[in-house]
Parts: structure tokens; C-alpha cells; sequence
């Protein structure tokens, strides 16, 4: 699953938090710091995957004309496109692996910054950052569907896309983050 720009405040906040109680590190000044520099790199992360896509998308706009003359299915294009371009945006496309190079970044920052102090092997901190980060996507369906659920079960009809929607799943997502120690 993606990351997305939503979520990364989330992601952010559980592998400070899961730092935090890992008692394999010492946070030099605190949780916010942790996950601001976490929140950065996820963003680039994720910034440089939507030029990507975005680069990709345009690529096959401007060739629409021959991809429906060849009856080539534009979605397998797409792909293939941006798996061409993707070591020129420097992104991984294999979510395994991105995720243990976003951890490995994240480490090396929090290190680089004095963020965190640790007595045991940087592979050991880098697993914790990589578990923080697989265990929020792996949950985060569950949250969305918690989420969704109580929103149906109000009286009240609130319509997706709507600001009053937005304002409303927001608020009821940190709500189900918090209850579940994530926040």
C-alpha cells in the first residue's frame, strides 16, 4: 500500500512513539523532533513518487492517440513507464524495500540531528522504524473501516468529499489513532 501525504503525520507519530517504547533509544529532546524529521523524509518520499506518476501521466497523454490505435491497456503502460522512470525520480518501487530504505534515512537523520541516542545495532533501530511503518499501513485499513463505520451509524447523512466529511473523518481517525496507542 502507498503512503500517502494524509497520512504521513500519523506514520510519523508511531515511529517516534514506537522509539519511544522500543527502550532501545534515548530521545535527546523528545517525541516532536523524532517525528517532525520522520514527517520530512516521508514527504519527500512520497512528493518525488507523485512527480513520478505525474511525469508518467504525461507520457501517456501525449501518446493517447497510438496507445489506442495499438489496443494497449494504458494501465499496464503507465506502469511501465514509471518503472522506467523511477530511478531517475529516485524512488524504489518495491514497497518492501522502499520501506527499509525510508527507514534507513530516517535513522541516519535522527542520528545526524543528535535526535537519538542508542546502545545496540542501527540494524535493530531501522527494524523498529521499518515495523512502525508496515504495522500503520497493515492497520490503517482497519482504522479507515472503524472510521467509516461510525460515520454510517450517525443519523445524520454526511456526503464523502464534503468539507463537513473531511472535518468529521479527521477528527473520528485521530480519535480511533489515539485508542489504539498509535497517536
Amino acid at each position: 500500500m502507498k503512503i500517502s501525504l494524509k497520512t504521513i503525520p500519523h506514520i510519523s507519530n508511531k515511529i517516534a512513539i514506537d522509539l519511544n517504547k522500543s527502550g532501545a533509544v534515548t530521545m535527546t529532546r523528545g517525541l516532536e523532533p523524532v517525528a517532525h524529521e520522520a514527517e520530512k523524509i516521508l514527504i519527500d518520499n512520497v512528493e518525488r513518487e507523485m512527480a513520478l506518476e505525474e511525469k508518467a501521466d504525461e507520457i501517456c497523454e501525449a501518446n493517447e492517440e497510438e496507445i489506442e490505435f495499438m489496443l494497449a491497456d494504458e494501465r499496464q503502460l503507465f506502469f511501465m513507464i514509471k518503472k522506467k522512470l523511477a530511478p531517475d525520480f529516485g524512488v524504489i518501487l518495491n514497497y518492501e524495500e522502499r520501506y527499509s530504505d525510508i527507514s534507513h534515512k530516517i535513522l541516519d537523520e535522527l542520528y545526524e540531528e543528535d535526535l537519538i541516542h542508542f546502545e545496540v545495532t542501527e540494524n535493530r533501530i531501522k527494524n523498529i522504524i521499518y515495523n512502525s511503518i508496515t504495522s500503520f499501513i497493515a492497520d490503517s485499513s482497519e482504522i479507515q473501516d472503524a472510521v467509516m463505520d461510525k460515520i454510517r451509524s450517525y443519523k445524520r447523512h454526511f456526503i464523502p468529499g464534503t468539507d463537513e466529511f473531511e472535518i468529521l473523518y479527521e477528527k473520528l481517525y485521530r480519535e480511533e489513532m489515539t485508542k489504539r496507542g498509535m497517536e
